[in-house]
Parts: structure tokens; C-alpha cells; sequence
């Protein structure tokens, strides 16, 4: 019996050949890294056709920001703090659009998991704000329903900036910033 084969992939001496790579999973492991990098480039593909899909519905998310404030104009409604708390809640829903676009394009371009969970955090950071400035205690059956759920969205509100806090001072370094381009 000899020190080696190329059955193996090893040389006479035991050590491994590299210019003879074992015969039976060579094929096998091609295969599937082949696979594995069609994947990869089909999962990059979806995601930005996600992202052009969140792009086309900025786009009409500002287009249909700008044609109210058009009608509150033309209606003299403009002035009415509820048709403002609207506006303020449609712009705010699109920035949280901007910044599901941003989580997107991140993970199409791999970027550090640092970045892309400040992106995260900052969708739900811009998300709760949203909720707070729209969140009327009148809308709840009763007082207990309208504090329970503004203990929740000042819990989750703490929740979120600790996180932020936590991910600026021991996640990824200052070079992964979200708002970067």
C-alpha cells in the first residue's frame, strides 16, 4: 500500500496534492457552488427590482403628498391642525419608504451588518414618531385603551434609541453609517 493516491488527493509523501483534488466531491462541490452563485445573483436581482418598487411608490407617494396639499389650498382647508398632522403622517410614511429602500439596497450591495441594522432601527424610529404625532387618545374606547397604548409606543420609543445607543457604541465602526451614499 503507498503513502498516497490520487484516489485521495494526497502525494507519496501523505501530504495533499493540490493539483489532484480528490475525485468523488470535486464535481459535487462545483455543482453546488455554481448553484450557489446563481442564487446569490438571482436573490441580488429580486432585490433590486424590490428597491425600483419602492422607488416607483416614493414617486407617487409625493405626487399624491403634493396634489393634497394642492386640494387643501384650493379648498381653504390648509390651515386646519388635522390636515397638517395628515401631511406631517404621509411624509413621514414616505421616509419610512426611503429607508426600507435603503435596508434593500444595503442588503443588495452586502453591505456590514452594522449598517444595515441602524437602517433598521431608524425605519422603526421614524415609524413610531409617525405614530406618536397621529396618536389622538380619543380614538380608543376609553382612557385605560388610549395610556396603554402610549406607555407601548413610549416603551418601544426607549427600546429603539437604546438600541441605536448600543449599536453606535459596540456594533461595526463609524465608516457604516446609514445615512451614507
Amino acid at each position: 500500500m503507498s503513502e498516497g493516491s490520487a484516489e485521495d488527493g494526497t502525494g507519496e509523501n501523505g501530504a495533499a496534492d493540490e493539483s489532484n483534488p480528490p475525485r468523488s466531491s470535486s464535481g459535487l462541490s462545483e455543482r453546488v457552488e455554481r448553484t450557489v452563485v446563481f442564487s446569490e445573483q438571482v436573490m441580488q436581482w429580486v432585490e433590486l427590482v424590490a428597491g425600483f418598487v419602492l422607488v416607483v411608490l416614493f414617486a407617487i407617494g409625493v405626487f399624491d403628498l403634493g396634489l393634497q396639499i394642492f386640494m387643501e389650498i384650493q379648498s381653504g382647508d390648509i390651515s386646519d391642525p388635522l390636515v397638517v398632522i395628515g401631511f406631517i403622517d404621509t411624509a413621514l410614511l414616505l421616509f419610512i419608504i426611503v429607508e426600507v429602500y435603503n435596508t434593500v439596497i444595503a442588503y443588495a450591495r452586502s453591505d456590514e451588518t452594522a449598517r444595515i441594522l441602524r437602517l433598521v432601527i431608524f425605519t422603526g424610529v421614524i415609524a413610531l414618531v409617525r405614530k406618536a404625532i397621529v396618536y389622538r387618545a380619543s380614538e380608543y374606547g376609553n382612557k385605560t385603551d388610549a395610556l396603554l397604548v402610549a406607555v407601548a409606543y413610549g416603551i418601544l420609543t426607549v427600546a429603539l434609541a437604546l438600541l441605536l445607543y448600543v449599536s453606535y457604541q459596540y456594533v461595526g465602526g463609524r465608516h457604516d453609517e446609514p445615512a451614507e451614499y
